[in-house]
């Protein structure tokens, strides 16, 4: 397949050569490796790559051809994960609602006027820049003769992968990890040219219009990971409470690829206090059953006490060497809703939530592990159990830590399509997206299922969101539709039928509103109403602001059916700048970059400053949340 540059155009296509979803979980060459948490099987190709940039769309033919590194002058480097816009390449821009286009360029999305796809809209467009990458890496000898994939854990916004000459494949769903399979086209002996072509635009831009500065470019790690003879692509487990909360018990599906005849596994759980409480060794195939297992001495996992067992499977070879160990973790919770209580484990559930961006003054959202465990500090410190992680998927190791610091997550679906139904303010969705409309429905779909394939295994994730202000319609009923297929264990959240009843029904376990007074939320209790209430975003604390939060807490004491809410939002989204006039390093926001359009400084909403020096609004948060802390 060649490289078309029509994908760009053309919501239906989002993926090609992409390898399905998959669980997270890690993956180490022996039991060493997985008790140091350092695995032989990747190889980071994060750092410097050789990388032009062009701020407008070059000549293309219909076929993307293989881009010249040697013949172009204007090559140079780039450090890998960056935003190209802060690496000096390309104008920085803060907007919320509107797409950055507007003002600009008329753009209506593909297939919003019947069958209409609208060839050329981001194509043939003077402001979709381009970013192109490349690595020149070589295969360890041990990695020669294997299969290896490459891993890329974020890139904005839509993405063409060469190796060697060859086309890889496409993708996009800015922030999900994209997975391919480099095996045919590596060379074992001598240089691999590695080539990423990134385009600022495509139809992807249409669902991911968060409110945020728009980056575009290689944001995350990008990894080499190498497939032993058997490996293990796919842990789902399903860890259920019975017995009045007193037992567990336990059922899982394992995903193998690789000729089985010669190697052998064993399954190995292990408690929080680190005793082996089962051990197995089914027959390998390309999909396993994991046996009922009874816990008959659960520990139960919540935010007080976040207890985690762990998961071994272990492959050998012929010789019952290790040549893989897969690894988890999981978790006995129950959510659910009794009699429109919200409950976990039996016990009324308040949620005393946060909405927060990957932020970090110096790097937007290319942020450290460093940076996460400040913010779990921070909400252990000011009682916060709960964090939606606005509006996409985060970090995989965030997850991972939520679950080990008994944080409540609601996992946002990356999608977010404001501008296409809210304009100058008003709800005006005539040309709404993906709405009820076919085209879309498919690139939708797999942000559902990709949410829940890599995050389904978190005690955590209590909640599946949708996505974020993106109207209502079939396509996101039937996501809604999807999450209740596939897992029975956790509730669906999402906000937008507010704006058109008619799907109130068909979407959201919740009735949630954002920003409602504490009167509203007040009548709509007070009516018996069909479900219960949740505010995903609410106070808004931007500038002297965050009073009137007691009021919202009285709602606990008033009705059982309140489930509380995340406060809008964490963490400043600012730059640190050195200023021109001071040659001081000061904080700037949205409309400082001569940004236009911006939304200036609506960037400016968080409990923190973007340097995660606390605000004083924060003692309030602290002193009404620690209130209501079970």
């Amino acid at each position: 397949m060649l490289p078309q540059l029509a994908w760009l155009d053309d919501p239906k296509i989002f993926r090609v050569n992409q390898l399905p979803a998959h669980s997270d979980h890690q993956v180490y060459r022996n039991l060493i490796e997985a008790h140091q948490k350092q695995s032989s099987l990747e190889k980071s190709l994060n750092g410097t790559w050789d990388f032009y940039y062009t701020d407008q769309m070059e000549t293309f033919n219909s076929e993307l051809e293989v881009p010249d590194f040697e013949k172009n002058t204007a090559v140079t480097t780039i450090e890998v994960p960056k935003h190209i816009e802060l690496a000096n390449f390309a104008p920085i821009q803060y907007v919320n609602t509107q797409y950055p286009w507007d003002a600009r360029t008329y753009r209506r999305p593909p297939f919003t006027n019947q069958d209409e796809q609208i060839p050329g809209v981001f194509s043939r467009a003077d402001d979709n820049a381009v970013g192109t990458y490349r690595k020149i890496f070589k295969l360890d000898p041990d990695w020669q003769d294997q299969k290896v994939h490459i891993n890329f854990a974020g890139v904005e916004r839509a993405f063409y992968l060469w190796l060697n000459g060859q086309f890889v494949g496409y993708a996009e769903d800015s922030f999900s990890p994209s997975e391919f399979d480099l095996t045919p086209y590596l060379k074992n002996n001598g240089e691999n040219e590695l080539i990423v072509q990134v385009f600022k635009h495509s139809t992807a831009s249409f669902i991911e219009d968060q409110d945020f500065f728009r980056f575009f470019g290689i944001f995350r790690d990008v990894t080499l990971l190498l497939q032993p003879g058997v490996h293990v692509t796919d842990i789902a487990l399903k860890p259920q409470v019975i017995a009045d909360y007193q037992m567990g018990k336990l059922t899982g599906e394992f995903k193998l690829t690789g000729e089985f005849s010669q190697y052998e596994l064993e399954i190995k759980i292990i408690n929080p206090q680190g005793e082996i409480i089962f051990q197995g060794q089914p027959n390998l195939n390309h999909e396993i059953r994991l046996p009922e297992i009874k816990f008959y001495d659960m520990q139960l996992w919540s935010h007080k006490n976040p207890q985690l067992y762990h998961i071994e499977l272990i492959v050998k070879n012929q010789e019952h060497q290790l040549i893989e160990v897969a690894t988890t973790t999981f978790g006995f919770r129950k959510i659910e809703l009794d009699h429109q209580v919200l409950k976990l484990n039996g016990e009324r559930l308040k949620i005393l939530g946060v909405n927060r961006h990957e932020w970090n003054p110096e790097n937007g959202r290319v942020i450290t592990r460093d940076d996460m465990l400040t913010d779990l500090k921070i909400f252990q410190e000011h009682h916060i159990n709960a964090v939606r992680t606005s509006h996409y998927a985060d970090q995989l190791s965030w997850y991972q830590l939520c679950d080990e610091h008994g944080i409540y997550m609601m996992a946002e679906t990356n999608l977010e399509s404001h501008g296409s139904w809210q304009k100058m303010g008003q709800l005006e969705p005539s040309y709404n997206v993906p709405g009820s409309l076919p085209g879309w429905k498919d690139a939708v779909l797999d942000r559902a299922k990709t949410n829940y394939e890599t995050f389904k295994n978190h005690p955590s994730v209590l909640f599946w969101s949708l996505g974020n202000e993106s109207y209502a319609g079939i396509n996101l009923s039937e996501m809604q539709e999807y999450f209740h297929k596939v897992d029975s264990t956790r509730l669906v959240h999402y906000e937008g039928v507010v704006w058109d009843r008619q799907f109130e029904d068909q979407i959201s376990d919740f009735e949630s509103r954002m920003y409602a007074s504490p009167a509203e939320v007040r009548k709509y209790l007070e009516q018996n109403p069909k479900k219960p209430f949740m505010l995903c975003e609410y106070m808004h604390d931007m500038g002297n602001s965050l009073g009137g939060l007691a009021e919202y807490m009285q709602l606990f004491d008033d009705f059982d059916n309140y489930a509380g809410g995340f406060i809008w939002d964490y963490i400043d989204q600012a730059l640190w700048v050195n200023d021109e006039i001071s040659g001081q390093k000061v904080l700037r926001y949205g409309g400082d970059f001569d940004d236009r359009p911006s939304d200036y400084g609506f960037s400016a909403d968080g409990l923190l400053f973007a340097n995660r020096l606390v605000k004083p609004a924060m003692q309030e948060v602290a002193y009404q949340y620690g209130k209501y802390t079970e």
